[in-house]
């Protein structure tokens, strides 16, 4: 591997990371042509009363009406990684570039074996729950048990 290619990886550890936050700066670096791997994504925070976001997750990723049996319902990812990968899916463009950048994302629940012994990128204070003083806040593990999701 060149070094010009080691330097475009980009390696970024989920744990405390604030969703909304990680999904921005994830997508800017898509964007600016980097790999970008995530590691921990079950420990990712979704800030916000996390009874309010189990309901909010529910309705929206499992309430899909259909006038059909149970059978036939759109199947929908419960992961965490699933739910991450989504989240920086929506912070890019909806053309062949926003594509091509979504390719480059990778997104692992805990840490896998190839990725063990490199350095994961911390993210800045103002992007994990230690920015949160007094807010409540739910893991992304957390709400995807309550979807279903088991491991």
């Amino acid at each position: 591997m060149s070094q010009q290619a080691a330097r475009e990886e980009l390696i970024i550890d989920g744990s405390g990371a604030i969703l909304g936050r990680l999904a921005t700066y994830v997508a800017k670096q898509l964007l600016s042509g980097k790999r970008v791997t995530i590691v921990n994504a079950d420990k990712v925070a979704v800030s916000g009363d996390p009874v309010r976001l189990i309901y909010f997750y529910r309705r929206t990723i499992l309430g899909v009406k259909v006038h059909l049996s149970e059978k036939w319902r759109p199947k929908r990812a419960r992961s965490p990684q699933m739910l991450v990968r989504k989240a920086v899916r929506g912070m890019l463009p909806k053309n062949d570039k926003g594509k091509e950048a979504y390719s480059r994302l990778r997104v692992y629940v805990g840490v896998p074996k190839e990725l063990a012994g490199k350095n994961a990128a911390k993210l800045p204070s103002n992007m994990t729950v230690e920015k949160l003083t007094k807010s409540k806040y739910a893991t992304l593990a957390d709400i995807a048990r309550q979807l279903g999701w088991s491991r």
